[in-house]
């Protein structure tokens, strides 16, 4: 299961995506959104992507990892719009043989998906937002 995503996820759901009798592990990295950054509080985030792009590394992602690991499934989701404080923004969930190659997998996943996917945040403060990533460059404070 490969989704981007606009409203909250349903992990169990996720999680049974790579459940499998021939797996002896799964591992399940959550993403949520916490309530501080930049010693600021946080209000909420808001994710923008470009969508087939996003999908097509999303899934470049999961067959990479297959090709690396032996695995029995893998799923990769993500949210985008509005995430509150508290909710889910990306579930990765990898089930393998061993529970070693679930752990190195998923951490995997989820760093790559951090670095080349085209996946947006913005962090919403009380006293403004800042889109992540662009730091130190010219934004508009709202």
């Amino acid at each position: 299961m490969i989704e981007i995503v606009e409203t909250p996820m349903d992990i169990q759901k996720i999680i049974a995506s790579v459940q499998d009798p021939a797996a002896g592990g799964i591992d399940v990295f959550i993403g949520t959104t916490r309530n501080n950054a930049r010693g600021k509080k946080v209000i909420g985030l808001e994710y923008e992507a470009y969508v087939p792009m996003a999908l097509g590394e999303m899934n470049r992602i999961a067959n990479d990892v297959r090709s690396r690991w032996q695995i029995v499934h893998i799923s990769i989701i993500h949210r985008i719009g509005t995430v509150n404080v508290g909710e889910t923004s990306v579930v990765v969930a990898v089930s393998s043989v061993h529970r070693s190659e679930a752990f190195e997998a998923c951490r995997y996943a989820i760093d790559t998906l951090k670095k080349t996917v085209p996946i947006w945040k913005k962090e919403r403060f009380e006293d403004g937002e800042v889109w992540v990533g662009l730091e130190g460059k010219e934004q508009k404070q709202v």
